[in-house]
């Protein structure tokens, strides 16, 4: 970058701008632009269960806003452990792209597997002190479990943006700085029904949504093994 500076004698001498000072100039043209609006969503979710009770983990539940106009999240790298024979914790979310890793703490061996289409990937066995790991590289819900014990479960739900909130353990929720302009917002909860609808959101922070999952029909399945076999026809004891 050149700037012409001007001198005493009549003429005019290009001049060479140090990066550092053209990044200085930069900013602060930026700065100096109108912004777009930032505003807060929040609101509280509420889980039915049967009897019409409300649902005690409600805290378990996702929120996340989807638009074209959202910027991609940068990947990250996360560790699910295993441990008395379970995944903690249990519900993680990731941005697209991230690495997520399995220590094992257990004093036997895991084999931390998924059949999701968003991101199947087997771990094969591994003991005490191992850690294996995998990159998850496509928004979705990637359901994770062990073909060696049959009560573990875990969810990992990849996002493509930062914009995404865990409820309080009162359901309430609230995104932080969210620019102006139309959304979907999306409700997860592994007992109930996901729910979308729209969202607009002007330059003046929308009303507190009150939102609703009905987990009232859930029961619990079992999931079968990697293979696609029930644990109890393996012929031992998990």
């Amino acid at each position: 970058m050149w700037l012409t500076v001007s001198r005493s004698a009549g003429y005019a001498t290009p001049v060479r701008i140090p990066p550092l000072l053209r990044l200085a100039a930069l900013i602060g043209c930026l700065a100096a632009q109108p912004g777009v609006a930032q505003v807060a969503v929040s609101g509280r979710l509420t889980i039915l269960d049967r009897g019409d009770r409300p649902g005690q983990d409600v805290g378990n539940a996702v929120l996340w806003l989807e638009s074209p106009t959202l910027p991609a999240a940068m990947p990250v790298e996360t560790r699910i452990v295993t441990e008395g024979k379970q995944f903690v914790p249990r519900i993680v979310v990731v941005p697209a792209g991230s690495t997520v890793r399995f220590p094992n703490n257990d004093p036997f061996n895991h084999n931390v597997f998924s059949l999701s289409e968003q991101g199947s990937f087997d771990l094969g066995l591994y003991g005490r002190g191992e850690e294996k790991g995998t990159v998850l590289a496509h928004p979705g819900l990637v359901q994770v479990y062990c073909n060696v014990h049959a009560q573990m479960s875990a969810v990992i739900l990849v996002r493509g943006n930062g914009q995404w909130v865990r409820p309080g353990s009162d359901g309430s929720f609230r995104f932080s700085d969210v620019p102006a302009g139309d959304y979907t917002l999306h409700v997860w909860h592994e007992r109930a029904q996901p729910v979308s609808q729209p969202l607009r959101v002007g330059a003046a922070a929308p009303a507190p949504l009150a939102l609703t999952l009905d987990a009232r029909r859930w029961r619990f399945v079992q999931h079968k093994d990697k293979t696609g076999r029930a644990y109890s026809d393996r012929g031992r004891r998990y």
